[in-house]
């Protein structure tokens, strides 16, 4: 398995397509304007103030995070090197990829994370406890 670290990680720009009468729209098109096949989507919303998301990593799932509304942040950990984001446009996603931990946080009022996911839900996926993944990321597996 590639073991990424957190400048594997980077922001994409979507697509911005203006009107000045009816506002504009963001594209998201799998292979094309993400290089994954989106199999999930879900979103975040009423997160209460102070409170974080997130808390875990993925061992094959790769994620785009896009701020659909308001803004979050969002720091990476490789296990070695932190990187955080301020994510707070529509138009543009954080490309996170397998192997990295993430934890969303200081969530504006009425801002929405929209996820979009290379896999579905597999619980088996996840890495939820810290030392788990600092030792995940020190094998050779």
């Amino acid at each position: 398995m590639v073991k990424f670290n957190v400048y594997d990680c980077t922001m994409i720009e979507l697509d911005k397509h203006h009107s000045d009468r009816k506002g504009n729209i963001s594209v998201v098109q799998n292979g094309d304007t993400v290089p994954f096949d989106v199999k999930r989507v879900y979103y975040l919303y009423d997160v209460p103030g102070g409170e974080s998301r997130g808390a875990h990593a993925h061992k094959e799932l790769s994620q785009l995070i896009v701020a659909a509304s308001g803004s979050f942040r969002v720091t990476l950990d490789d296990g070695n090197v932190k990187r955080s984001f301020i994510l707070n446009r529509p138009y543009q996603g954080l490309y996170v990829k397998p192997g990295i931990w993430r934890d969303l946080d200081d969530f504006s009022s009425g801002a929405v994370a929209m996820v979009l996911a290379s896999e579905k839900y597999n619980p088996a996926d996840y890495i939820r406890d810290y030392d788990e993944f600092i030792s995940f990321r020190h094998s050779d597996k």
